[in-house]
């Protein structure tokens, strides 16, 4: 059998994968930052993750997996400067930003439970762990690391000689500013902050006591604090998207190892390339953006996000476009029609002629998670006319298992009468998905509420959005 490789940025090599404690791996992967919908390019990252947890469940690991809720600290630069994203959201919505949090925070769970990712074990919140934040801060002091200027407390990067090492930097050939900009004060060009301090005269959402004086955490604290607390002070993988690593990544490293006195602090970085939307990745400073609601609304089955995900490998960019996600999502359909024929088989299968699809498909996904690869196995078996029904029923189940594109569950065409109509309901459900176009969350999320209140269960469809009644179909 194929021992199980992955690809770890900080080694720059593809390396045999072996837990830190035998049977058991941890996952600390980034979360989102809560101050808007997240778009599908964010969406991949999950995704990514997801199918990496999958498959080492299937490999019979336990997996702990934590994906972290950003709701404080994440400035609109990393450069340490200007204001921080989640105040920036409420100021603008005029909603505190714990309304705000809570909101995005819930959309992202919905779109996570949509394209039928696994929860992780936490997921946990930035703002519910200042304590935590505070007192790994407390240890890098004690050591010398940090440094004290007007605006905040900084890390000392010259204090660290590894700090280049995960994302390959040049620091000696870096212009001061062409990373993360220019703070009155800063020893070091990558020096970042891990305490901000509160301006004076300017009232914030968001601010605690502190040994240093009253402010908020800086962004790269959160993560380090949070691992610790969840997965002790060595992590077996650290999952992101590739332009976290020169800079988010890079400062958790130099934080955590310093702290904890460990390397590598994280045995394999993992990290996923971007989506890009033509020739630009998809970015919501550009406002390239597609959501995963986009998608809804034009009668896309989410699933169909998850198959495209599929098509490609997680180390190479994926250019998202009408036609490739119209051809997933047709691609997928195929495929649960003929998934949701084979469960009417009979019989049971014979598990020695099964035996060498099994082993491509997981060969391939040991293979640094070779998606596209394990794809081609799974058509193969679907269209494969030498095996018998019952073995290429129990081949799909099996690989539905890390796919999890719900092929067991899938509907096939003539099921008419799964949704239940009622003109009442059928209003208020018109006037959710109005109320979601607009972008007005605040009387989507009450009309939400209003249904779940009903018993009422709301099922995205490729043809919009549909309900029954809990409990039913």
């Amino acid at each position: 059998m194929k021992p199980i490789e992955f690809y770890d940025t900080r080694t720059r090599r593809q390396r045999r994968f072996e837990p830190l404690e035998p049977g058991r791996v941890g996952i600390y992967s980034c979360g989102p930052t809560v101050y808007a919908e997240q778009h599908i390019g964010n969406l991949r990252s999950r995704l990514f993750s997801d199918l990496l947890k999958r498959f080492l469940l299937s490999e019979g690991f336990e997996v702990t997996h934590v994906i972290n809720i950003t709701d404080v600290g994440h400035l609109v630069s990393d450069a340490d400067e200007g204001e921080d994203k989640m105040e920036a959201a409420a100021r603008r919505a005029g909603r505190s930003a714990l309304e705000i949090a809570d909101h995005y925070t819930r959309l992202w769970r919905e779109d996570a439970a949509a394209v039928n990712c696994l929860p992780p074990e936490h997921n946990p919140r930035a703002s519910e762990h200042i304590r935590e934040q505070i007192e790994l801060a407390k240890k890098l002091e004690a050591k010398g690391y940090l440094y004290t200027i007007p605006d905040g407390v900084y890390f000392d990067t010259s204090r660290f000689p590894r700090y280049a090492e995960l994302a390959g930097l040049d620091l000696a050939g870096q212009a001061e500013g062409a990373r993360i900009g220019v703070t009155e004060g800063k020893r070091n060009p990558s020096d970042f902050a891990v305490w901000k301090f509160a301006e004076e005269g300017v009232r914030r959402l968001q601010e605690w006591d502190s040994p240093w004086g009253r402010g908020f955490p800086g962004w790269h604290l959160e993560c380090s604090a949070m691992s610790v607390r969840y997965l002790g002070e060595r992590i077996d993988i650290h999952t992101g998207g590739i332009d976290l690593a020169p800079v988010h990544h890079t400062n958790e490293v130099a934080q955590s190892e310093c702290a904890f006195d460990v390397h590598p602090w994280v045995d394999f970085w993992m990290h996923n390339e971007f989506l890009n939307m033509g020739a630009e990745k998809m970015s919501k400073s550009t406002g390239n953006v597609t959501t995963l609601s986009d998608l809804v609304r034009r009668g896309i089955d989410p699933l169909a996000f998850r198959y495209f995900f599929l098509q490609a490998h997680y180390r190479q960019q994926q250019v998202f476009s009408e036609k490739a996600i119209q051809s997933a999502a047709k691609g997928l359909q195929r495929l649960q029609k003929i998934a949701a024929a084979l469960e009417e088989a009979t019989g049971e299968g014979d598990e020695a002629l099964q035996a060498p699809f099994r082993a491509r498909f997981r060969d391939a996904l040991a293979d640094d998670l070779n998606a596209p690869r394990a794809m081609a196995v799974v058509w193969d078996v679907a269209r494969n006319d030498t095996l018998g029904e019952a073995d290429r029923r129990d081949l799909l189940r099996r690989f539905e298992a890390v796919l999890g594109l719900k092929l067991g569950e899938a509907v096939v065409e003539d099921d008419g009468d799964r949704w239940e109509t009622d003109p009442g309901i059928d209003g208020l459900l018109a006037e959710r998905q109005a109320a979601r176009a607009a972008k007005d969350w605040a009387t989507a999320d009450r009309i939400r509420d209003e249904l779940v209140a009903m018993g009422i269960e709301i099922v995205d469809t490729p043809e919009g959005a549909r309900w029954r009644r809990k409990g039913a179909g």
